[in-house]
């Protein structure tokens, strides 16, 4: 940042005096919260989560100084809980993100399945797919997860040239089971994160900033998130 751009003293003291303020309206939040996930409580977090960023950000560009803590961004949060205490129906979202790093060897994972199922009784659609497949990374695809159950892909993913991304699966509570058919053109529109019960995120994140704090606190630090473990938020 140019010299004319930076922030002046002033509004960096300004930016602290801010934070101050907004840790003060969170303590007196959380004293008189009214329950686990009081609306108030998750207002004043809020506040102060954007009054430190800002603080921080300012501090950085005037003095090239940060502070020594940080506090999870309002965007991951989730908001309070507001489905019924007793849910009668549960929906589980689950996304996996998958790179395709070998794709010759996606190709003959599919074929084989597409020959096993060509040699089998189950009729023309089995030897259509093997006629589909070629060098399609899309039609082989198609024929794996057709094939295989989400965890078996998830479990055996290096054998079919797959490499694992950032996952997340999400709980969530429903008074009443949805009608059959009801969501299928569009699955995740009506996930509502107040009736998120739990929430498990796996990301390489983790296990960068697992390494960053063992470089830091040497070979002796503790150990912190990685991104084979499911952390809830």
């Amino acid at each position: 940042m140019s010299d004319a751009a930076q922030p002046t003293a002033a509004e960096v003291r300004a930016a602290a005096e801010a934070v101050k303020a907004a840790l003060d309206r969170h303590l007196a939040a959380v004293e008189r919260r009214s329950g686990e996930d009081d609306p108030a409580v998750y207002e004043a977090f809020n506040e102060l989560a954007a009054a430190a960023e800002e603080y921080d950000e300012l501090l950085y560009d005037r003095y090239d100084e940060v502070t020594p803590f940080e506090i999870p961004g309002t965007e991951d949060s989730l908001p309070p809980y507001t489905g019924p205490e007793e849910p009668n129906a549960l929906s589980v979202l689950i996304r996996r993100d998958y790179a395709v790093v070998e794709p010759q060897r996606l190709l003959a994972q599919a074929q084989r399945v597409a020959d096993v199922e060509a040699d089998s009784d189950l009729g023309d659609g089995a030897a259509a797919a093997v006629g589909t497949i070629g060098n399609s990374v899309h039609a082989a695809l198609g024929v794996l997860f057709g094939e295989f159950e989400p965890d078996e892909i998830a479990s055996r993913h290096k054998e079919f040239g797959l490499e694992e991304g950032d996952s997340t699966l999400w709980v969530t509570a429903s008074d009443e089971p949805a009608e059959p058919g009801e969501w299928l053109d569009a699955p995740f529109d009506q996930a509502d994160p107040q009736r998120v019960v739990c929430r498990f995120d796996v990301s390489s994140v983790f296990d960068d900033e697992l390494d960053g704090d063992l470089a830091d606190d040497g070979p002796d630090a503790g150990a912190g998130a990685t991104g084979d473990e499911l952390e809830p938020t």
